[in-house]
């Protein structure tokens, strides 16, 4: 066997583990460094780039005229102050917050490093909770909870129709561009005509390590999201154990171009918090991993050469076809690239493979693939990969300053969590804090892991998908849906976006099919080609039911082979909480929403949309 390219050199910690094996059939992991000191809160960071390096490029972003806007350390701090003496004037606190409906931006950052930066607490909402939302009710409800003081909205006139759901009473509404009709909004650039005095610097020092630094709800499936309370102490730790685990950043500050949004853990407390607390430069990258989108990431690629890249399983899916064809963008993306970061699903292997091999063509070694893995609850990462992993599913070992616990739960062991990095709770609802924690006061994620090697732990958790997902088919066996998901996805490669796998108390398994539209059109030729047609085509139809005959050749068990699918012909719904931001499918709620779909593939009469692949 011809023995693959080597890894670029990278500087990890030393992987290390403590294990703690229990009669009960628990198993407690725990890290043995120990945290070094952290500061109260991450505004220390922003005031030390500032001072040790004042001109260095702190963010950017696309103007309208299409050249970067740039702010440097010293610039941003300049700006936080000013914005924290406008809160402090304004008598902002931790029941008068800061809300924040926007997509990342620059100005969005200034406001959210300022409320963090006086100890006012920020409330990030996802832009879908306005943008896509029908009756506001996930935006109303967060805006009862928290009853902010202020909230911003960098674009007036697209958030308008969510504002103004709200019936505005003493909210104080702040907009970078244009205006809402019927409404009085101030100027963002008008908060900095202040002079700043010296309460600011008296509100920095007075911000403790378990103040309130943000609320953080979570993608929800129900009209009632989830506050999450973040605290300074939290977002520190966090990324003290980061540092820890991955010192070359010490050395290199990483230089990073990142879609993934600031209302969620991922994008905020892991990315963005990661270039602040190095000194790194961030470029707040406009695309996403949408038609139509996806090019941005794919222009601001050319210019913006990352040290470290950051996305979602879907991210990539979308991205790979452009580095594949275009071998001057893989230059510019591989030429400086000391690592690649997946998380917020399970990531194929098949992407992995096709990243392995392109870094090898492109650079002549392997770029070190890694992953994490975390909840809001657990600021975001509570396992880290901090050693070299040959295949995609490892998500690491404890972080620093974490307890892992794998508490047997049906068919699998459920991980949970304890340690600095844990939330208190969530924003006014004691009584889902309460369900939330098991009596030892490990936070219960609902998310599934097991040992790589459970002969050597040190090697590792493997994510198991969730523990409700499972199910049981009519004869009792156990379908880990998780595990036949990748094992279709990468079966259908490319052609398919995601899967949901469906059976629970049925004698077969069932899929539903979200396909992948741009790998569809180009298997077709059809640049017009709908969800509609790729549903109704004949020639992708037979191709999917081919390679699903292939997957069921190779598992035979009840438990993974697939007896029936359907091609969807609409993408899941953001709005209805079946895919998140991030793209991750919430495989129950697609279930709830598309019941009577599940009944077609079961149904006696034969549907001619249903491949039935016995």
């Amino acid at each position: 066997m011809t023995a693959k390219p080597s890894f670029n050199h990278l500087h990890f910690a030393n992987a290390r583990l403590e294990v703690e094996r229990r009669a009960s059939g628990e198993m407690i992991l725990r890290s043995p460094h120990q945290l070094e000191p952290y500061p109260n809160q991450l505004g220390f960071y922003l005031r030390r780039w500032a001072k040790e390096k004042p001109g260095a490029l702190f963010l950017a972003e696309r103007a309208s005229n299409g050249s970067w806007r740039k702010v440097s350390y010293s610039e941003m701090l300049g700006v936080v102050e000013a914005l924290g003496q406008a809160f402090i004037d304004r008598r902002m606190t931790v029941e008068r917050p800061l809300m924040v409906l926007s997509e990342n931006s620059i100005d969005l950052a200034m406001m959210t490093l300022a409320s963090m930066y006086v100890g006012v607490p920020v409330v990030p909402v996802s832009p879908a909770y306005s943008l896509m939302s029908q009756d506001f009710g996930k935006l109303k409800k967060i805006v009862e909870l928290t009853r902010p003081r202020m909230i911003y909205a960098r674009e007036g006139e697209l958030y308008a129709k969510a504002i103004k759901s709200l019936r505005i009473k003493d909210e104080e509404i702040v907009v970078s561009e244009g205006t809402i009709p019927g409404l009085a909004a101030r100027d963002f650039g008008a908060l900095l005509q202040v002079r700043t005095t010296d309460a600011v610097a008296r509100a920095f020092d007075h911000v403790r390590p378990d103040d309130v630094a943000k609320i953080l709800f979570t993608s929800g499936s129900t009209s009632e999201p989830k506050g999450v309370v973040i605290t300074h102490r939290m977002l520190s730790v966090n990324q003290q154990s980061i540092a820890q685990c991955w010192p070359f950043l010490e050395q290199r500050p990483p230089v990073i171009l990142d879609w993934l949004p600031w209302s969620h853990a991922f994008g905020a407390n892991h990315n963005f918090n990661i270039v602040l607390r190095h000194g790194g430069t961030l470029h707040i990258d406009g695309g996403r991993p949408a038609p139509g989108l996806i090019e941005k990431t794919v222009a601001n690629l050319r210019e913006v050469s990352p040290t470290m890249y950051f996305n979602a399983p879907r991210g990539f899916d979308v991205l790979l076809p452009y580095l594949e064809r275009d071998a001057s963008l893989a230059e510019c993306f591989f030429c400086n690239l000391d690592l690649i970061f997946y998380a917020g699903a399970s990531l194929p292997q098949n992407l992995w493979d096709r990243l392995e091999r392109l870094a090898i063509d492109t650079r002549g070694k392997r770029i070190r693939m890694v992953s994490s893995w975390g909840a809001t609850e657990t600021t975001c990462t509570a396992t880290s990969v901090y050693y070299t992993i040959e295949r995609a599913g490892v998500i690491g070992i404890p972080a620093p300053g974490v307890e892992i616990k794998l508490a047997p739960s049906a068919s699998k062991q459920e991980l949970r969590v304890r340690g600095a990095i844990v939330t208190p709770g969530y924003w006014k609802r004691p009584d889902l804090t309460a369900d939330a924690f098991d009596a030892e006061g490990f936070y219960k994620t609902g998310d599934a892991g097991k040992l790589d090697d459970p002969s050597d732990p040190s090697k590792g958790i493997v994510f198991d998908g969730r523990v409700a997902e499972d199910f049981k088919l009519l004869s009792g066996a156990w379908v880990h849906s998780g595990q036949v998901r990748l094992g279709v996805i990468t079966a259908c490669s490319p052609a398919l976006q995601d899967a949901v796998v469906v059976g629970r108390d049925r004698e077969h398994i069932g899929l539903l099919m979200f396909p992948n539209l741009a790998a569809c059109k180009a298997m077709t030729g059809d640049d017009a080609l709908t969800l509609t047609g790729v549903a109704a085509s004949e020639r992708i139809r037979s191709h999917l039911a081919a390679r699903l005959k292939r997957y069921n050749a190779a598992n035979s068990a009840s438990s993974m082979r697939v007896a029936f699918a359907m091609v969807l012909d609409d993408p899941p719904s953001i709005d209805h909480g079946e895919i998140t931001d991030k793209g991750y499918i919430n495989q129950r709620v697609v279930c709830e929403r598309r019941a009577a779909t599940v009944e077609r593939l079961y149904a006696v009469a034969p549907d001619p949309e249903v491949m039935t692949l016995n």
